[in-house]
């Protein structure tokens, strides 16, 4: 039988990014650097990565700070939809509100999204093989946070919803052997400044 270790998956949103999300702001790259900074005494042995403009520039921000930790550019870590609820799926009262939002998301990121999700669940997620624990930090987007948080907790599949994540927060989930999965924590701002804090959230939850 081949042993298996615990696996700790670090989660990070993109840094703020431009208007038309082709670079990073100056503020999201300040958050970048910052929490590569929180990161220097995590043993990460990888930083996988979306491949848009804002996910690359994040990580390559954070791999600068860190001892030569390797980036690995993923499709899995890209921007899509996870899973595409139908209207029985979802609470009656949010319902409407819920799948009008899905319909403003192009079609491409909710036709490929729900293999890319299956997949990035087999690939990101669960003990590993081996003595060692292992430590991946994946930097994403908002959806495939709340896609794994909501599989962490055995949460139905459309409770990916309604999960925000700030930019440049992170969250941990542990997947031990023989253990149901641990979200550690959520969302965690603390290597961030006051003024850094809560960008990337709907405006009418951000806080100053």
């Amino acid at each position: 039988m081949t042993d298996t270790a615990a696996r700790y998956l670090y989660l990070a949103r993109h840094g703020e990014a431009s208007e038309d999300e082709r670079t990073l702001t100056d503020r999201g790259r300040r958050q970048a650097v910052l929490l590569g900074e929180r990161l220097q005494s995590t043993p990460l042995s990888a930083i996988h990565h979306g491949p848009l403009p804002r996910a690359r520039q994040t990580a390559q921000l954070i791999g600068a700070q860190l001892d030569a930790v390797p980036l690995h550019p993923s499709e899995l870590a890209g921007d899509y939809v996870p899973h595409v609820p139908t209207k029985e799926e979802l609470p009656p009262d949010s319902a409407e509100a819920m799948l009008g939002f899905l319909a403003q998301v192009p079609e491409e990121e909710r036709d490929r999204g729900p293999a890319l999700a299956r997949e990035a669940l087999a690939e990101f997620t669960g003990p590993v093989a081996g003595d060692h624990p292992r430590h991946e930090l994946v930097v994403t987007h908002n959806f495939l946070i709340g896609w794994l948080i909501r599989a962490a907790l055995d949460a139905p599949e459309w409770r990916w919803m309604g999960l925000n994540h700030g930019n440049a927060a992170l969250t941990v989930i542990r997947y031990a052997p023989g253990r149901p999965s641990s979200v550690l924590f959520y969302n965690d701002m603390r290597h961030l400044p006051a003024d850094l804090r809560w960008t990337g959230f709907p405006p009418e939850v951000s806080l100053t």
